[in-house]
């Protein structure tokens, strides 16, 4: 198979009409746009990686707004709120029912499907208090828990009880934090 050697001019010209749709598209028009623009407007066929090639040789850069990873991030803490660390890792805090750690895990059942297990931990008993087991890994899964863990103090509980969790999204979500706060947790 022969190569094809396009000559200087050639060249020049293709880049020129390349060049003139760029600009007519304010410079946000990557190889495929030209190239179909090209085909549809200018009833010319080009290879796309023919027009990259040019585009990058004469540094013709689309200006194309790429999405902010930092801005999901930025909206998800304004809706969940993080907590403060209170235990700083100190989780025995030498009183029952004063200190309740809370956590999601998942076991593989069956033919290798998911179940999860959310589960309420006694930090000085290390008993389990409360837990939950589902299918389905939705905020249903830590209400659930919540409400066993209500059944399971009978309102038996330390004058500053806590839950301590992760900073994971079922447990900085602002539903999920009033419902701690009304079960007097902090």
């Amino acid at each position: 198979m022969a190569t094809v050697r396009f000559t200087l001019e050639e060249k020049e010209q293709d880049y020129e009409l390349i060049n003139k749709v760029f600009e007519g598209k304010k410079k946000k028009a990557g190889a495929l746009t030209i190239k179909m623009i090209l085909e549809n407007d200018f009833f010319v066929t080009m290879y796309h990686k023919k027009i990259r090639r040019l585009m990058n040789k004469f540094n013709l850069k689309a200006r194309i707004r790429q999405a902010n990873p930092y801005k999901k991030m930025a909206k998800a803490t304004h809706e969940h709120k993080v907590v403060s660390n209170l235990l700083n890792r100190k989780f025995n805090q030498g009183e029952p029912r004063k200190t309740f750690l809370k956590d999601i895990t998942y076991v593989y059942y069956g033919s290798g499907q998911p179940a999860y297990l959310s589960c309420v931990k006694n930090a000085v008993t290390r008993e389990i208090v409360a837990y939950h087991l589902s299918r389905s890994l939705k905020m249903d899964i830590v209400y659930r828990t919540l409400e066993k863990l209500a059944d399971s103090l009978d309102e038996l509980l330390h004058p500053v009880a806590m839950i301590h969790s992760d900073q994971g999204i079922h447990f900085t979500h602002p539903e999920f934090q009033r419902r701690v706060k009304k079960l007097g947790l902090m």
